[in-house]
């Protein structure tokens, strides 16, 4: 009994060192994180490009440390990329540097494009994504940066990115309030100027804001004065705006302030 018992030991420490061996039989593997607020999904693939761990990451310290020793136990070299830089990311490089692992970047807008090359698999666009960043590192590593947690890199791009975050509010804000304005001088106008989506209805709103003046003006001088300034669709909007100011003979109460307004938000 105590010899089968030998035996039976034996065996298992055998069929543990050879699991052991088999999942570290990669020299290197690539991981990649698409990042997200509460959670990443991360991807591992070795290097011939075979998946060979795909799954759920919480964006919380204790799950990513246990993840990094997952990961350690399958290459002896590991390379980490992730696709953004915002203050998502910020706990995952930490907790990376502090294992002394290496992050790359590989730009979220890289990553779009470079997904159209790869074919299904995976029903969830995050794990798809993960797959994508993690075989672009494997083929791109050294032309990837390496971030840190206070990488000036990181810094910048987190600027940069609230800048234009700001500037986008900035600019909802501005077209809403002119929206709002344009209704107190010809609602029907508001309803036909996109905005948003179309350069040529700021030009036009800046020099024409009262039906009068665009029905005095008419569909020729408007469509002249549009093109002049660079508007491809010049007829079309001068036609919708004339359109719009021939339903509407009345002037409203405060259109001379709310018409005042609209050029001055129109300019900006």
């Amino acid at each position: 009994m105590f010899k089968e018992m030998l035996a039976g030991l034996s065996v298992g420490i055998m069929l543990a060192d050879k699991r052991k061996e088999v999942r570290m039989a990669a020299s290197q593997v690539w991981v990649g994180v698409d990042v997200g607020k509460e959670h990443h999904w991360v991807c591992v693939v070795d290097d011939s490009g075979k998946v060979v761990l795909s799954r759920r990451l919480v964006n919380d310290e204790q799950p990513i440390r246990e993840l990094v020793a997952d990961v350690d136990e399958l290459a002896t070299r590991v390379v980490w990329t992730v696709d953004l830089t915002t203050v998502y990311v910020t706990l995952l490089l930490t907790v990376l540097a502090d294992a002394g692992k290496e992050v790359r970047y590989l730009a979220g807008r890289a990553v779009w494009q470079a997904s159209a090359t790869y074919r299904g698999g995976e029903a969830k666009t995050d794990a798809k994504d993960a797959r994508v960043i993690a075989d672009q590192s494997r083929m791109r590593e050294t032309d990837l940066p390496v971030l840190h947690p206070h990488d000036a890199v990181i810094a910048e791009l987190r600027m940069l990115t609230g800048h234009r975050a700001d500037l986008v509010a900035d600019r909802t804000r501005t077209i809403n309030r002119l929206r709002q304005q344009l209704v107190a001088v010809c609602p029907a106008l508001e309803r036909v100027a996109q905005v948003s989506q179309d350069r040529g209805w700021v030009v036009l709103l800046s020099r024409y804001q009262r039906p009068k003046a665009i029905r005095h003006s008419g569909v020729s001088r408007i469509t002249r004065i549009l093109t002049e300034a660079g508007v491809r669709n010049a007829a079309s909007l001068a036609e919708a705006a004339v359109t719009a100011a021939k339903t509407q003979t009345v002037r409203l109460p405060g259109d001379d302030v709310a018409a005042g307004l609209v050029a001055e938000l129109a300019r900006r």
